[in-house]
């Protein structure tokens, strides 16, 4: 596509591949290691990439890959998963990013995918392209060997510390159990597997190695490493857990860990852990942050793959301020099934696509959006029905990071 303010977008070609990253390691700020360079191509195909190209330099680049993710119900749609979106800070203020989101979303409707998702590294822009943050972490620090559990917490046992080769085969097929279960969790590639957890160079990233505890029913992967201060702190990477059972016995060995000053973790934030020791107040909250972010590419496509809480029968307004997406649709749910479709009734409510997609899996509740001035209903049962009917049974959780 060209433009009339001197750049234009265009498929990335394979020989640009190393000016691609340049651009990316200075907008990120971090220098990719010899696994990324290896792996990243395997997941996101360079020849897929879009790339702004001012005269013969790269100004700008988005790259995505077709995820299949869960929604809510146990369902999954396919969905456009971007990643790498990157501005030259040479060309700031020219349009280059809304050209980019242009192209890729026209591909994505063309290709008849109901969602687009990415992981922001900014809060304030992608607002305006009708994305809202749609999963949610707190990050948790606990004090090591201090949590005890309490007398009625199960310890059902089953952990085994194994290898490297031992977990390359039983930890993916674990995953994708857990993902199925989960809404927002995506199927994982077995090259970002290798990228991320299974290449030599990650093994030697700082610290100790990973380290793998597995459960016929879950995992944790995580690492331990010393300060200049003799202080000791084992970081988990990733625990996934099929039931409450694997949940406790994996945190069992978690919090049992020798020699460790502080154990730092992501969890959900109805994950619960907290609940499972004596005190609460040990398993500390130290952030919060968004995961990822969604766009609902098309309404009737994306509201009938998920199931609901309970039945619906409601018009909502869905303003769309980048796409033709929106518009007044009929939303009737019997026994958690909906259908959907487009009318000329009269709105029971009023919202923003982007505000959707935070709805979407279940992470966010329509009640405090409400509050927020964020929907409009008029009538204070039609906004109890569409808070209950969007909730979830499980938190929405990000699958991997991309």
């Amino acid at each position: 596509m060209a433009s009339t303010t001197g750049f234009t977008v265009r498929s990335a070609r394979a020989d640009e591949r190393d000016e691609i990253f340049r651009l990316s390691e200075l907008s990120f700020g971090m220098r990719m290691g010899p696994a990324e360079r290896e792996y990243v191509p395997k997941v996101f195909r360079t020849e897929r990439a879009l790339v702004a190209v001012d005269g013969d330099r790269i100004v700008g680049h988005a790259n995505d890959l077709v995820m299949t993710v869960t929604v809510p119900g146990g369902g999954s749609v396919q969905a456009s998963g971007v990643t790498s979106v990157v501005v030259a800070p040479t060309h700031r203020r020219r349009g280059i990013l809304r050209a980019i989101y242009t192209e890729l979303h026209a591909r994505s409707e063309a290709a008849g995918l109901p969602l687009t998702i990415f992981t922001a590294s900014e809060g304030t822009i992608y607002g305006r392209f009708g994305y809202g943050p749609s999963a949610v972490v707190d990050e948790i620090s606990v004090r090591g060997r201090a949590a005890q559990f309490r007398s009625t917490t199960p310890d059902p046992g089953g952990v085994e510390v194994v290898s490297l080769a031992e977990a390359k085969i039983r930890v993916p097929q674990i995953y994708d159990r857990w993902r199925r279960l989960v809404p927002a969790a995506q199927a994982k590639p077995e090259a970002r597997w290798q990228q991320r957890v299974f290449a030599p160079a990650v093994q030697q990233e700082g610290g100790s190695p990973l380290f793998f505890l597995v459960h016929p029913d879950g995992y944790a992967i995580l690492r331990r490493a010393w300060s200049s201060e003799g202080k000791n702190t084992a970081t988990v990477h990733e625990l996934r857990a099929i039931t409450p059972e694997a949940h406790a016995a994996l945190w069992r060995v978690v919090l049992s860990l020798d020699l460790v000053d502080t154990i730092e973790a992501e969890i959900s934030p109805h994950d619960p852990l907290p609940w499972l020791v004596t005190d609460p107040r040990l398993v500390r909250v130290t952030g919060r942050h968004d995961t990822l972010w969604t766009r609902v590419m098309d309404v009737p496509a994306a509201l009938t793959a998920r199931t609901y809480q309970r039945d619906l029968d409601v018009v909502v307004s869905i303003e769309d301020p980048f796409r033709a997406a929106g518009g007044s649709f009929a939303l009737r749910v019997r026994d958690g099934v909906a259908e959907c479709e487009r009318t000329d009734r009269a709105p029971d409510a009023e919202f923003g696509i982007d505000v959707l997609g935070s709805l979407y899996f279940g992470a966010h509740r329509a009640r405090v959006l409400a509050a927020a001035n964020r929907i409009q209903v008029k009538d204070p049962a039609q906004l109890r029905a569409l808070d209950e009917a969007f909730a979830a049974d499980r938190d929405a959780e990000l699958g991997w990071f991309f």
